[in-house]
């Protein structure tokens, strides 16, 4: 949603070594340029065309007129002492980006059924206590 165009998955302390660790994400360029969206950050999600259901159920909530992405992300950042923060363009950005991401989703919808799709990660695992009333039953 940034629009970030210097994605790299991960960065390498590898100075001492091979062995090295985790640094720190590359987010040097978000939100870098609000007129370009790359599209390629969407390959994972069009390639393999899985959602968790609570997140695509929040990114369509941000999608509606009232909770939408750029105003809570405006309001958000008003208490940031550096504010303003994004330029409006860059915040009208992420709107037009998360669209792109929902029509990335409903395409992968349209082929594979919601079924496939859509991860049901809502569903509340039980408690060993409920399994053990199974089987006392």
């Amino acid at each position: 949603l940034p629009g970030n165009m210097d994605r790299h998955h991960y960065e390498m302390f590898t100075k001492f070594g091979d062995d090295g660790f985790l640094l720190h994400l590359d987010n040097a360029r978000g939100f870098g340029r609000h007129s370009h969206d790359e599209i390629s950050i969407l390959a994972p999600l069009s390639q393999c065309c899985v959602i968790k259901r609570t997140t695509l159920l929040r990114l369509r909530l941000l999608a509606e007129p009232e909770y939408r992405l750029s105003e809570v992300m405006r309001e958000s950042l008003l208490q940031d002492p550096l504010a303003p923060v994004l330029t409006e363009p860059h915040l009208l950005a992420l709107d037009r980006r998360l669209q792109l991401v929902l029509d990335a989703v409903g395409k992968c919808i349209e082929s594979f059924g919601e079924a496939t799709v859509v991860a049901n990660d809502s569903a509340q695992p039980q408690s060993p206590a409920a399994h053990r009333a199974r089987l006392d039953t």
